[in-house]
């Protein structure tokens, strides 16, 4: 009897230790490579590091990636597979950048730990250290995802659009689990990047045909956003989602909403809206809600990175990350 009683409770110490681990769901856990691949953060960490030096537009553009993968069939890298059809032809993912970093990452892992990496995690991982090199605030992922292997452009139809309205916003992210606050703390990741003028050009001269701009816009903004992006300009001319703070990740995003100064228009909507506004509100100011936006923000991204994961015996773990094996 004592044997058994003892054997209960080193079974529910260990569940308690796996569960301590956890990622949140979906079966993911921080380490999950500690004894199959040791250097596995650190090789994506390099590689990350050494792309956003050469270039920072990269930065932006790899932590954009996690998001559109998570949104579409879950956190499962099939946004980097190449084909005729495939999700990253779709519009919505044709200005993503940083392919060539995940598969430099990906093809020194194969070297030091073959089969082993799954290219969902170096997406995830990516993303996180993007965010740390531009200033943010690092936080554990969780790993153990597999990777899909159904990629279709078609799939990307749901993704959270630049004109999406509030109602559809939370609509969306609810869908995928995620709620209002994480919506907000989410979309903070615009602090770092820029849009392309075709994105919001629209909302600068005849903003649904009221020969006018859009009144969300902060009158002394307008010029300036004009001035950028001329009426029939350069459609792809870039411009910064947060006006001064483009290359710095912080909370100074929620500022320019408050001032009318947000570029994008569902950006603009969080804070004209009252039910993503008082969200809104909870990250301006100085050090105090800084260090709040960084640390809910890395809690929603972890949530975010368990979106529909495979794990276990689902997917596989590619060989190369453009193409299923």
């Amino acid at each position: 009897m004592v044997a058994l009683l003892v054997l209960l409770l080193a079974t529910l110490a260990t569940l308690a230790l796996g569960q301590g681990n956890r990622g949140g769901g979906g079966g993911t856990r921080v380490g999950f490579y500690r004894s199959t691949c040791p250097r596995a953060e650190s090789i994506v960490q390099s590689a990350v590091r050494s792309a956003v030096r050469a270039n920072p537009t990269i930065a932006p553009g790899l932590l954009r990636m996690f998001f559109h993968d998570c949104f579409v069939n879950g956190c499962d890298a099939s946004i980097l597979i190449n084909g005729t059809s495939t999700e990253k032809t779709a519009g919505p993912n044709s200005l993503l950048r940083g392919f060539e970093v995940i598969d430099a990452a990906k093809s020194q892992l194969e070297t030091t730990c073959p089969g082993v990496v799954s290219c969902a995690d170096i997406v995830a991982l990516a993303a996180r250290d993007s965010v740390v090199l531009t200033g943010g605030r690092s936080w554990q992922v969780p790993l153990g995802r597999r990777d899909g292997l159904v990629s279709q452009a078609s799939d990307t139809a749901n993704l959270p659009a630049f004109n999406d309205p509030i109602s559809v916003q939370i609509s969306k992210f609810a869908d995928k689990g995620l709620n209002t606050q994480d919506l907000v703390t989410l979309v903070g990741g615009h602090t770092i990047g820029t849009a392309a003028c075709a994105l919001f050009s629209y909302r600068l001269y005849n903003f649904n045909n009221t020969n006018g701009p859009d009144p969300d816009i902060n009158q002394a903004f307008l010029p300036q956003l004009r001035a950028l992006c001329p009426n029939g300009g350069d459609a792809l001319r870039r411009v910064a989602l947060d006006t001064g703070s483009s290359n710095s990740f912080g909370n100074s995003f929620y500022e320019n909403l408050r001032n009318g100064r947000g570029v994008i228009e569902s950006d603009a909507k969080l804070w004209s809206d009252r039910r993503t506004q008082r969200f809104v509100q909870r990250f301006l100011g100085g050090r105090g809600q800084s260090s709040r936006f960084n640390s809910e923000f890395g809690r929603a991204m972890v949530k975010m990175g368990n979106i529909e994961v495979k794990t276990r015996r689902q997917g596989e773990i590619r060989r190369v990350c453009t193409a299923t094996n």
